[in-house]
């Protein structure tokens, strides 16, 4: 038995994450999605960057592939932030190791489409496999989205699957929100954090 690993923000899902998934169902027995999550004791964090919930997503994820994939919230970053670096020294960071690999108990493998997360997935021992980065990309989407919601015409729903598209149209008061707001995100060493919980509990 072998387990795909895919750690992403799937923020929203797309057609290229559907596409990465199809083929890491191919190559393994067992797909385990972790679309990020950042928390506030028990509250989820959302920002410009990352505005639709764990639950959205799953939500996202399960219109199109049902009970096909296991899709847990293993990946989950919790304030303050700032605990998890530097990474390798930060006890915190291999915390997260043992929660992303939580109920993989046989050979195991994990996806990214980015060669400087590819080397941190590496020197964790996530023994990772990297892909083409897709044409589409989830921030070119939500870009979309929000001039949209602005009230411009954009074509964002050809790169989300149609099952996707009208999960965004019910939540789209959420998108309504974040597109007139400011995008409260920090990036540290090559990925982003929500400002609010990076140095407070």
């Amino acid at each position: 038995m072998s387990t795909a690993l895919y750690l992403a923000h799937l923020n929203p899902v797309t057609n290229a994450h559907i596409e990465i998934i199809k083929e890491l169902q191919m190559k393994a027995d067992t797909v385990k999605i972790m679309p990020v999550v950042f928390k506030a004791k028990d509250r989820e964090i959302n920002s410009k960057s990352f505005p639709f919930s764990f639950e959205i997503r799953k939500k996202m994820l399960e219109s199109v592939f049902a009970d096909a994939i296991t899709i847990t919230d293993d990946y989950a970053f919790f304030a303050p932030f700032k605990k998890y670096f530097p990474p390798l020294l930060s006890p915190k960071s291999w915390e997260l190791r043992k929660q992303v690999l939580r109920g993989v108990n046989d050979e195991f493998f994990s996806y990214t489409g980015d060669k400087a997360e590819g080397i941190m997935l590496k020197i964790y021992r996530l023994k990772p496999k990297i892909g083409k980065r897709k044409a589409i990309s989830a921030a070119s989407v939500k870009e979309k989205m929000y001039d949209a919601a602005l009230g411009n015409n954009t074509d964002w729903k050809s790169d989300v699957p149609e099952s996707i598209s009208k999960i965004i149209e019910e939540e789209w008061e959420i998108v309504k929100k974040f597109a007139k707001s400011e995008d409260m995100t920090t990036r540290v060493a090559g990925m982003k954090f929500p400002k609010e919980g990076w140095s407070s509990k």
